[in-house]
């Protein structure tokens, strides 16, 4: 990606070896996320230009001077949040929200400062120190999880985030579903993995809202007792409180990323429920709530970046969910692309004909 806005091209760089404590992966399979498009748009800003990606899988190749959590030969699922071990979220439990992650992500390199891409003697920047829509990536070894080598690539490249962030959105921010009436907004790759989450965790409603009707029909699915399509709904709040005693839903889960869901999200709880934002939106917009609502109402508002994830143990208990039969993974494949046909990929999704679309590598 040369600037933002500007369609991006597959375009032979120069990679350098990796140094102490990092590794160099061959890419077997990426992910297109939603947040890739983001940062084509620039709704999430990057310093360009930048090597896309943060959603793979692969197989290590070479390893640094320290590196010891994987070796040559290992299969890895890239950690696009790739945590310092030391700051205070860190070191409270909360890796997602690692300091130095989230400044090396706005900056585009590794924790050394720099990136391994150049071009033409000029250095090419990293996506979340990842940059895995790529042949071939070198990495913080912190940004790598291994894991079984029965597990298909495709499977676990979109593991990496599309599952990791809606499974975890359910049961590590919200703490389950148990019981609970949840309602949806949001039916694309991770929506649907809050829906499976809620689903295999036990809610007793699960209501998918898009505007989309082919994403509602894969929300049944993978789980929606019901659907709402905003499209053609003149009120959903109306809506989900028909469906739900006239109270509301428990939690709802806004995977949309636009001040008017996010608010829609708010309308659609019940009194002391739960709602957890998980759609990125621009840093410059901004929602509009009641503010006698907030204490009147009670209800709880919280993010929920990258599930909430513990990579080392969630990334290897959610593929162990797979490999039960659990978790439908192959289902979320709805597109297959070469990397050559990365901006056509790109385009698929923007134009929400995809519920996940995984560039495949092939064999350099």
């Amino acid at each position: 990606m040369h600037e933002t806005g500007q369609a991006v091209s597959v375009e032979l760089v120069t990679l350098a070896d990796p140094g102490p404590g990092q590794v160099r992966v061959k890419v077997r399979a990426a992910g297109v996320c939603h947040s890739d498009l983001s940062v084509v748009s620039g709704t999430i800003p990057q310093l360009t230009p930048l090597v896309l990606g943060h959603e793979g899988a692969g197989v290590v190749e070479a390893v640094g001077d320290g590196v010891t959590r994987v070796g040559v030969g290992d299969h890895v699922i890239f950690n696009w949040v790739p945590s310092c071990g030391e700051c205070f979220f860190c070191t409270t439990g909360r890796p997602d929200m690692c300091d130095e992650a989230f400044t090396l992500m706005t900056m585009g390199t590794m924790p050394d400062g720099t990136t391994p891409f150049s071009q033409n003697g000029e250095d090419v920047y990293m996506f979340s120190q990842t940059s895995c829509l790529a042949e071939r990536t070198v990495v913080p070894e912190a940004a790598l999880v291994p894991i079984s080598r029965d597990v298909p690539f495709d499977v676990a490249a979109i593991t990496g985030c599309a599952v990791m962030t809606g499974y975890g959105a359910v049961m590590n921010t919200a703490g389950g579903a148990a019981g609970r009436r949840v309602a949806v907004i949001g039916c694309g790759g991770v929506g649907l993995n809050v829906i499976q989450a809620a689903r295999l965790d036990g809610a007793t409603r699960i209501i998918a809202l898009d505007r989309d009707a082919r994403k509602l029909e894969d929300a049944r699915a993978f789980g929606a007792t019901d659907t709402i399509n905003t499209a053609e709904v003149g009120d959903p709040i109306s809506a989900v409180l028909d469906m739900t005693d006239g109270l509301g839903a428990d939690d709802t889960y806004e995977v949309v990323g636009h001040p008017d869901t996010i608010a829609l999200a708010y309308g659609l709880t019940r009194k002391a429920g739960k709602v957890v934002v998980v759609g990125v939106a621009s840093p410059e917009q901004t929602v509009e709530l009641g503010a006698f609502s907030i204490p009147a109402e009670s209800k709880l508002i919280t993010g929920s970046w990258y599930g909430q994830a513990v990579a080392g143990r969630d990334l290897p208990l959610i593929l162990e969910k797979y490999r039960a039969g659990g978790l439908k993974i192959d289902e979320l494949i709805s597109h297959r692309f070469t990397l050559d046909e990365l901006p056509q990929a790109l385009d698929a999704l923007a134009r929400g004909e995809v519920r996940r679309a995984v560039i495949l590598m092939e064999e350099t």
